[in-house]
């Protein structure tokens, strides 16, 4: 017993070690550059099928899914994005036609705003089943007591994200084995394919970290070179916050009807919003991005920036001109009803043609599970499994 403890700690300072040496963060800045994407490399990224998308999904992922699909320049350029079906259901469970309209509500919103499906494999995670085999492999290496450092769980179950690792026999009986271990599904979500970079927003790094943490663990157990070591890619965008909580990030799940912008709300649902949006009672002083003094200010500056694509100063000095709240209100709502027109148009389109969105679904299927079945194959020869 001695001794397999002096191995496993062994094991785990080595893993933390070269940790350090392979985990590297790529920033990407609000205007992409072309250089980013090269030759033989593959960028990888899901999002959960919530149906409606609100402006958070889009400046969190999807404007930077966008960007990169119009810098795909050549065939060995793998972009591979899709929808996380499997991990929409660790806390809820919607009736199944409702869950099917979630995913092409989704699907659509992803093309009609950018995301190209002919310069991208645009697949549901649960057309292809290794991931649900690569993430059984993965937990049999994966520690408890990682696990119980993450903080996507405690946020999704309702916990508070400080809570102390020795203190989750206090969590409420209803809280599942899928929501605690869903970070190992991340991981050979984003294994399965290998990819060179993984693009999140910034808070969104830690479950990257343990997909690092694992794909070291997993080379050094059975002496082999499976797995590369995914570079986290973040997305310029800050967290978009509730625009009545900015404790909160902005999410469906918010009660107030007010909270969130939707990709698919009319004109005025948009200006109702953002009219009534949380801001502060500082008067006399120019709208500047500060989180820790003005978080509602800072939040709408940061949605412009997002949707503009433009650095925080270059915003702060468009609001130079701006004297009041309800100023900076209207500016913040006429650019975002100018930007959403037109993909708002082509969502509604896109959306009813269901036998488009279906090819859609089976083109990136079929490009997804050649892909993963290729990589599964070395993943069990490794493991000594046929």
């Amino acid at each position: 017993m001695v001794i397999f403890i002096n191995n496993a700690n062994v094991l785990k300072r080595r893993v933390n070690t070269n940790l350090k040496r392979f985990k590297s963060t790529l920033h990407l800045g609000y205007k992409i550059d072309s250089s980013i994407l090269k030759k033989n490399q593959t960028v990888f990224s899901l999002i959960q099928p919530t149906g409606t998308m609100h402006l958070g999904n889009y400046l969190g992922a999807v404007s930077s899914w966008a960007e990169l699909s119009k810098l795909k320049t050549d065939d060995s350029q793998k972009l591979i994005f899709g929808l996380a079906d499997l991990h929409a259901i660790t806390n809820k469970h919607p009736k199944a036609q409702d869950f099917i309209d979630n995913k092409m509500d989704t699907l659509a919103h992803l093309i009609a705003f950018g995301v190209d499906p002919e310069k991208c494999c645009l697949y549901i995670q649960s057309d292809v089943k290794e991931h649900a085999e690569l993430a059984w492999y993965l937990s049999t290496i994966t520690n408890i007591g990682a696990l119980a450092r993450m903080t996507q769980w405690k946020s999704k179950s309702g916990q508070d994200e400080t809570i102390a690792n020795n203190e989750l026999s206090t969590l409420q009986s209803e809280f599942s084995l899928g929501l605690f271990s869903y970070p190992v599904l991340q991981a050979a979500d984003v294994l399965l394919y290998n990819p060179d970079f993984v693009p999140v927003g910034e808070d969104q790094t830690q479950h990257l970290e343990l997909t690092q943490t694992l794909a070291r663990k997993f080379n050094h157990i059975y002496k082999s070179n499976v797995f590369k070591y995914p570079r986290i890619m973040t997305t310029p965008a800050k967290k978009i916050y509730s625009l009545k909580d900015v404790t909160k990030k902005m999410s469906k799940s918010d009660k107030s009807k007010v909270a969130s912008i939707y990709l698919s709300d009319s004109d005025e649902e948009i200006r109702l919003k953002i009219k009534k949006a949380t801001t502060d009672s500082i008067v006399g002083e120019p709208f500047k991005f500060d989180p820790s003094k003005r978080p509602g200010v800072s939040n709408l500056i940061n949605i412009v920036a997002g949707i503009q694509k433009k650095e925080i100063s270059e915003v702060e000095k468009d609001m130079e001109s701006l004297n009041s709240h309800s100023e900076l209100k209207k500016y913040v709502s006429d650019v975002i009803v100018e930007w959403i027109a037109e993909p708002r148009e082509k969502y509604k389109a896109i959306r009813q043609d269901t036998e488009y969105l279906k090819k859609v679904a089976l083109k990136g299927e079929t490009e997804a599970r050649k892909i993963a079945s290729e990589n599964m194959k070395k993943i069990r020869e490794a493991m000594g499994f046929k």
